[in-house]
C-alpha cells in the first residue's frame, strides 16, 4: 500500500505538516500585502479607463434591466455623465455585445456595493479576483511541489507581477477569465491527488478480487477485470466544469482551457492507472475515467454557460430575444423541437461569432502574440500629461500613467524557461511542467490562430499564473531535490529569495506608472527602456 500509495503521489517529504503551515502563513502574508496594493488608490483616476467605457456601464445596465443597453440617442459625454453621479444613460434600445454577461455581472457586484458612479465599486471585483488568486496560485504551488518556499514565491511572483496588478484595478473582464481558469485548475489538482488517494485505496480490494474471484462470464467483465478498480463520482471535476463554464461565460476563450484542462486530467489518470500496474491502462482510462470525464466537465461547462444567461432569458427587450418569434421554425425540422429561447441566443451567438472573427481594424495598442511573453508591446490603459501645478505636479512637465507592463522576472523568466520546462516534460517526464505548459497552452497559442484579427497584450493575464508556475518550476531546479545536501539546499534557497527579492525590487520601481502616481517626466522616462513601451 505505502509502495503504491508513493507510486501515484510521490514521496512525502520531511516535516510535511510544518511546511505546510509555513506555507499557509507565507501565502497569507504575501496575498494579504498583495491585496492592499491592489486596493489603494483604486478609484483613481475617478473615470472610465480604455473599454471600461464598454464594461463598466454594460455591468450596470445588466443591473437594471437584465440585460445591456445602448446609450440614449443624442446624449453628450454619457461616460462623464456615468461617472458624475448621473449613471441613467440609457435608452430604450437592445445593445448588441459581444461579450457573454459574467465578468460584467461581476463588475456589477462591486457597483452594487458601492454604487455604479463609485469608481473603487467598479474596479472592486477585479481587486478580489486579482488578490485572491494569489492565494489560490500559492496553493496550488504546494500541491505542484509541496515545498513551502516554492508555494510562497508563486505567489510573491504573481503579487508583484506589474501585468496582472494594473489588470486587478480595472474593470474590464480578462482577470475574470484569468481567475476562473486558474480555480478550474486548482479543482482538477484536488481531483487528481483525491483520485490517485482512491486508486491505492481500492487497488488491494479489486487485485484480490480479480485473483481470487471466479473468471469473467462476459467480455465486458474480462475487460473490467484489467483495467483496475473505478474511482466514483469526481467532485472536484464537477466543480471544475462549473468554473470552467462562468470562465467561458466571461469570455469564450474559456473553451480553450475546457479542452486543455479536460485533456490534461485524462492524461493524469492515465499515468496513475499506468503506475498502479493495470493490465490495459490504456483502455481502463478511456473507458473509467475519460468517457465520464467528457460526460461530467463538458455538460456542467454547458449548462453552467446558458444560465449565465439567465437575466437575458428572464426579461424580454435583450437583442435577438424575439429572434425565433420572428422567425418560425419549419414545422417537423429539428429546430422546431428547440425552444424558442434557445434558438434565438444561438442566432445571437451566430452574430457574435461573425463580429470576432471579422474584427480588423488598427489600433495603436494591438500587438501580435508572438511578442507578448517578451512585452514587446504592453498595452497603455490610461495617460495624462499635466504641466506644473495640475494634479500635483511640481515640476514643468509630469506623467500619470497606467501600462500592462509585466514584471521582466516573471515574463522574461518564463520565456527562457519555456524550453527547459518543456524538456522536464517530454523528456524527464515531470507531470508538474506539463501542468505549468497546460494553462500557457489554452490561454496563449490559441490566439495564433488570429494573425490578421485586432489583438492586444492585456489577454496575456489569463495565462500569467501559468507563466509563473514555469519561473517556479525553474526555481525549484535552482533549490534543488529534497534529497540534497542541506548545504546545496540552502544555496539554492538563497538563490530563490534573491530572485524574489529582485521582482519585487523591480515592481516596486515601476509601481508609479502602473498605478498612476503622477511622476516627473524624466522618471517616466527611466522607466520606459524602450519606444515599443511607449
Amino acid at each position: 500500500m505505502e509502495s503504491l500509495r508513493e507510486r501515484l503521489l510521490g514521496p512525502l517529504p520531511r516535516s510535511l505538516g510544518r511546511a505546510n503551515r509555513i506555507a499557509w502563513l507565507g501565502i497569507l502574508i504575501v496575498t494579504v500585502l498583495g491585496g492592499a496594493v491592489r486596493l489603494w488608490r483604486l478609484e483613481h483616476p475617478h473615470r472610465l479607463v480604455f473599454d471600461e467605457t464598454y464594461y463598466v456601464k454594460q455591468a450596470w445596465s445588466l443591473r437594471l434591466f437584465g440585460y445591456e443597453r445602448e446609450i440614449r440617442e443624442g446624449l453628450d459625454k454619457p461616460d462623464d455623465l456615468f461617472t458624475n453621479g448621473t449613471p441613467d444613460v440609457w435608452g430604450t434600445v437592445p445593445d448588441l455585445v459581444v461579450h457573454p454577461p459574467v465578468g460584467k455581472w461581476m463588475i456589477a457586484a462591486g457597483e452594487l456595493l458601492f454604487g455604479p458612479e463609485s469608481s473603487f465599486g467598479w474596479r472592486f471585483s477585479s481587486a478580489v479576483v486579482g488578490t485572491l488568486s494569489i492565494l489560490i496560485i500559492g496553493r496550488v504551488a504546494w500541491m505542484l511541489w509541496h515545498n513551502a518556499l516554492l508555494a510562497i514565491a508563486a505567489s510573491t511572483l504573481l503579487a508583484v507581477d506589474g501585468h496582472h496588478f494594473t489588470q486587478s484595478r480595472i474593470g474590464l473582464l480578462d482577470i475574470f477569465v484569468m481567475w476562473w481558469a486558474l480555480l478550474a485548475f486548482w479543482f482538477l489538482l484536488l481531483d487528481r491527488e483525491q483520485a490517485r488517494r482512491r486508486l491505492a485505496q481500492r487497488w488491494p480490494v479489486w487485485a484480490e478480487h480479480r485473483r481470487a474471484g471466479p473468471g469473467a462470464r462476459t467480455p465486458w467483465g474480462g475487460w473490467a477485470r484489467q483495467w483496475g478498480p473505478g474511482l466514483g463520482v469526481r467532485w472536484w471535476r464537477l466543480a471544475a466544469g462549473v468554473s470552467l463554464g462562468l470562465c467561458t461565460g466571461t469570455k469564450w476563450s474559456g473553451l480553450y482551457f475546457l479542452a486543455v484542462f479536460g485533456l490534461m486530467t485524462v492524461w493524469w489518470d492515465l499515468g496513475a492507472r499506468r503506475a498502479a500496474g493495470a493490465p490495459r491502462w490504456f483502455s481502463g482510462t478511456v473507458v473509467r475515467d475519460g468517457i465520464p470525464a467528457f460526460l461530467t466537465m463538458v455538460p456542467v461547462t454547458i449548462v453552467t454557460y446558458v444560465a449565465t444567461w439567465a437575466g437575458w432569458f428572464a426579461t424580454q427587450g435583450g437583442w435577438k430575444r424575439e429572434w425565433a418569434s420572428d422567425h418560425p421554425a419549419d414545422p417537423g425540422s429539428l429546430a422546431a423541437l428547440v425552444p424558442d429561447p434557445l434558438r434565438s441566443l444561438w442566432a445571437y451567438h451566430v452574430e457574435m461569432l461573425t463580429f470576432h472573427v471579422g474584427l480588423h481594424n488598427e489600433h495603436k495598442w494591438s500587438s501580435n502574440p508572438w511578442s507578448w511573453t517578451v512585452q514587446w508591446r504592453p498595452t497603455l490603459f490610461y495617460a495624462q500629461w499635466p504641466k506644473r501645478g495640475e494634479q500635483g505636479c511640481e515640476v514643468s512637465d509630469c506623467v500619470d500613467y497606467i501600462a500592462s507592463l509585466g514584471n521582466i522576472f516573471v515574463w522574461w523568466g518564463a520565456s527562457a524557461g519555456l524550453l527547459v520546462v518543456l524538456f522536464l516534460w517530454l523528456l524527464g517526464r515531470d507531470w508538474r511542467a506539463g501542468a505549468a505548459l497546460a494553462g500557457i497552452v489554452a490561454g496563449w497559442l490559441p490566439w495564433f490562430l488570429y494573425q490578421t484579427r485586432t489583438i492586444y497584450s492585456f489577454y496575456a493575464v489569463a495565462f500569467v499564473p501559468w507563466l509563473v508556475l514555469v519561473v517556479v518550476c525553474c526555481l525549484g531546479l535552482v533549490l534543488g531535490p529534497e534529497r540534497a545536501s542541506r548545504r546545496r539546499r540552502r544555496w539554492g534557497a538563497a538563490v530563490v529569495v534573491a530572485y524574489l527579492v529582485l521582482a519585487t525590487a523591480w515592481f516596486v520601481w515601476y509601481y508609479p506608472v502602473q498605478a498612476a502616481v503622477v511622476i516627473p517626466r524624466g522618471q517616466w522616462q527611466w522607466r520606459m527602456w524602450f519606444d515599443f513601451w511607449t
